[in-house]
C-alpha cells in the first residue's frame, strides 16, 4: 500500500508528484506507446482531436495515480464511548483488469479506543488508497485495515458500493449494476448489535 505522511515525516518523504515527471523519459515513452494503441484500434494520432490526447491520457494518469499524502490528524477521544459513522464518500478508481474507471461510495464506521480522526481524514484515505489500479474488494479491505492500525481503534466497519464500466460498457453490459463489499475489523466483526447498529445508520441514510 501506498505511504501517508504522518506526524513523524517531513517533505523530503512525500511521493514525487506528476510535474516533476511531466519531462521525463518514461513520460516521453508512454505518449509513444499511447500513440501506438490509437493506431491498433485504427486512429490517426496525428490528427487535430487526437493529437494531444497521448499527453493529456498519462498526464491524467500520473496525477490520479500519485495522489498526494497526508497527515493523519487524530485527537484525543475525551468521552466518545459511541461508533464514529461517516456515509456517502464519494470515491473514483481504476479497474486494474481493464483500466476501466469504477466509482460510488464508502462508508465508514470505527469504534474509538483512545483516539478519534479529523473527520476529513476519513475521506483522504478513501482517496489515497482508491487513486491507483485496484480492485473494489482490495480498497475495502485496505481502509479498514489502516484505519484499525493508524486508531488502534476497538473496531472498524468499511462498506463500499461500486459501478464498474468494465461491466457497464463492455462484456455483460449490464449499466446500472452495482457492487457491493465490506469489511469487518475487531468488535465490528464480533458483536452483532454493533454490526447492525452500523448497519442500520446507512439503510436509515439512504430512506
Amino acid at each position: 500500500m501506498k505511504t501517508m505522511i504522518n506526524n513523524n515525516q517531513n517533505k523530503n518523504d512525500m511521493i514525487e508528484t506528476p510535474s516533476n515527471k511531466v519531462e521525463s523519459v518514461a513520460f516521453t515513452e508512454a505518449m509513444k506507446a499511447y500513440e501506438t494503441i490509437l493506431e491498433a484500434i485504427g486512429e490517426n494520432p496525428s490528427r487535430e482531436g487526437l493529437a494531444d490526447t497521448p499527453k493529456r491520457h498519462i498526464k491524467f494518469l500520473m496525477e490520479f495515480c500519485n495522489p498526494k499524502p497526508f497527515k493523519f490528524t487524530t485527537f484525543d477521544k475525551e468521552d466518545t464511548d459511541e461508533i464514529v459513522v461517516q456515509l456517502n464518500i464519494p470515491y473514483f478508481s481504476l479497474c486494474e483488469h481493464h483500466f476501466l474507471p469504477f466509482y460510488g461510495f464508502a462508508h465508514i464506521g470505527y469504534l474509538p479506543n483512545k483516539r478519534i480522526v479529523g473527520l476529513s481524514k476519513l475521506a483522504r484515505t478513501v482517496d489515497f488508497i482508491s487513486h491507483a489500479p485496484q480492485n473494489q474488494e482490495r480498497i475495502t479491505s485496505q481502509v479498514a485495515e489502516f484505519l484499525m492500525e493508524k486508531l488502534d481503534a476497538k473496531g472498524v466497519g468499511v462498506i463500499l458500493s461500486g459501478e464498474h464500466m468494465c461491466m457497464s460498457m463492455r462484456g455483460i453490459s449490464k449499466p446500472g449494476a452495482v457492487t457491493y463489499t465490506s469489511k469487518m475489523l475487531g468488535l465490528f466483526k464480533e458483536d452483532m448489535q454493533m454490526q447492525k447498529q452500523f448497519m442500520e445508520r446507512i439503510q436509515l441514510n439512504n430512506k
